[in-house]
C-alpha cells in the first residue's frame, strides 16, 4: 500500500467552465490506474461547457443543487445522493443551480490502451438561454 499525496486544488479553466469552479483531483493520472475521479464544486450558476466523455461519465452530487442537460434533452435538477449516467461520446453539460452551490464527483475512465481519440472532448460553452431552460 502506498499514500498518494494530495495535489491542491485547481481553478476551473476557463476554456472549459463558467463562472467559479473547483476542482481536487482523487485519483492520480500517473498511468497506475485508467479510472479518474475529481470531487468538482460550482458556485451558483457556475458550469461545464458542453463537453463528451469517450468512455462515459457518472456524476454523483454530494451536497447542493445542480443542473445537468443532454444534447436535444431537458435540464434536469440534480440533488445530493442523484447519480447520473452520461453514456460514452453523449454530449451534455453539468453545473450549479443559478442560487446554490454544488458539488459532484466526476467518475470516468480514460483512455486504455489502443484506444483512439481523446479521453474528454470540449465544445462550445453553454448559453445563458440553454442554462436558464426551465428544469423538468
Amino acid at each position: 500500500m502506498e499514500f498518494v499525496s494530495k495535489p491542491p486544488s485547481v481553478r476551473g479553466p476557463a476554456e472549459w467552465f463558467t463562472g467559479h469552479v473547483w476542482f481536487d483531483q482523487i485519483v492520480p493520472t500517473d498511468g497506475r490506474a485508467v479510472g479518474r475521479c475529481n470531487v468538482v464544486h460550482f458556485a451558483p450558476g457556475a458550469r461545464t461547457a458542453w463537453h463528451r466523455h469517450a468512455n462515459g461519465q457518472l456524476l454523483h452530487v454530494t451536497e447542493g443543487v445542480g443542473l445537468t442537460q443532454s444534447r436535444g434533452g431537458e435540464v434536469i435538477v440534480i440533488r445530493p445522493g442523484d447519480s447520473v449516467w452520461c453514456p460514452p461520446g453523449e454530449w451534455h453539460w453539468h453545473g450549479a443551480s443559478p442560487d446554490h452551490f454544488m458539488t459532484h464527483l466526476a467518475i470516468w475512465d480514460g483512455l486504455t490502451p489502443g484506444q483512439d481519440g481523446l479521453e474528454t472532448e470540449w465544445g462550445e460553452h453553454v448559453t445563458d438561454d440553454e442554462y436558464g431552460r426551465r428544469p423538468a
